[in-house]
Parts: C-alpha cells; sequence; structure tokens
C-alpha cells in the first residue's frame, strides 16, 4: 500500500473523532468491519494530513487527534524483557519495541499527558487514560542527581512516560 499513489480526488466528509469514531456525513460508522476497512487504507503524508488510499484514488479525511486509540493491555514477563502489547480500537495489536514506540508529550492546552504508541507507517493510537494508569503503576523510576524519570520497559527498551525534578532535602 505504500508504494500507491494514486491522484488526489479531493475531501471526504469522514472524521475520525479523538475518542476514536469514525464519522461520515456527520453519523458515527456503526458497523466495526467497515471501520476495520477503511483503517486498512488509511495513510498520513508528511504534512500530517490523512487520506484513505486505494490503487485508484486518495481522498484527505480529517483526524481529531490520533486515528486509534489503544483500549487494551497486555504485559508479559518482567524487567527489562518484559513486553507491553496494545490492541487498538480498530483491533490490530502492536507489541511496544523500536518500531512502536511509546511516547508520551503534554498537551500545551490542559497540561495532561498525551500517551501515544505507534501503530504503523506514521499513524499512532492515544492510549485511554485507564491504560496510561495501569502503565504508570506498572512503571519504574531512575532518579538522576536532578530528577526522577519515569517510564517503563518492553521488549528490552526503556519508554520513558515523564519526567519530574528531584525535590531537595
Amino acid at each position: 500500500m505504500h508504494l500507491w499513489n494514486p491522484p488526489f480526488c479531493g475531501d471526504m466528509d469522514m472524521l475520525i473523532a479523538r475518542d476514536g469514531t469514525w464519522w461520515h456525513e456527520g453519523k458515527p460508522i456503526r458497523r466495526p468491519a467497515m471501520v476495520q476497512l477503511f483503517a486498512s487504507i488509511l495513510m498520513r503524508d508528511k504534512d500530517n494530513q490523512y487520506y484513505l488510499v486505494t490503487p485508484e484514488e486518495k481522498v484527505r479525511i480529517q483526524v481529531e487527534d490520533c486515528p486509534f486509540v489503544a483500549t487494551l493491555m497486555d504485559t508479559a514477563g518482567s524487567g527489562k524483557s518484559q513486553t507491553v502489547q496494545f490492541t487498538t480500537n480498530t483491533g490490530e495489536t502492536v507489541i511496544v519495541d523500536s518500531d512502536h514506540a511509546l511516547a508520551v508529550d503534554t498537551d500545551a492546552n490542559t497540561g495532561e499527558p498525551h500517551p501515544i504508541v505507534h501503530v504503523r507507517s506514521g499513524l499512532n493510537a492515544l492510549l485511554t487514560r485507564a491504560l496510561f494508569y495501569r502503565l504508570v503503576d506498572q512503571a519504574e523510576q531512575r532518579i538522576t542527581e536532578s530528577e526522577i524519570i519515569t517510564g517503563i520497559w518492553s521488549s528490552n527498551q526503556f519508554f520513558e512516560l515523564g519526567r519530574a525534578p528531584k525535590e531537595e532535602g
């Protein structure tokens, strides 16, 4: 699919809401099979625009945040060799590793954490608040001279969840 480069055919009245709901012409798409089909042909370009792409055409759609939402989490093992696996609202599964990195930014407007996992080809899944809290609950801390770094191991890599200044005293 990444090799397809069909002509741009315009905008489609389709929106993926922040909660992972897919909307078409102002109505939610209720059939999971349809959402999975659309998700399978979803691409993001270098300008952060989202498209549904077939061999014959490319149409732009709107995405409020991330196109997917991580709704389930499983962990296996312990320590550095632990694996963290997420399942998205479209049924895709990813194990957090170098190709499916976990990252946490801070929302500029609210100051809240914005945890995401890379799914494929520049497409990310937003972690639900409940999953993020589970991650934090399982996290470990690294203490440096000036700060405390909280993170989690998966596939022999440490993924940072947040930093805080180390309190004096």
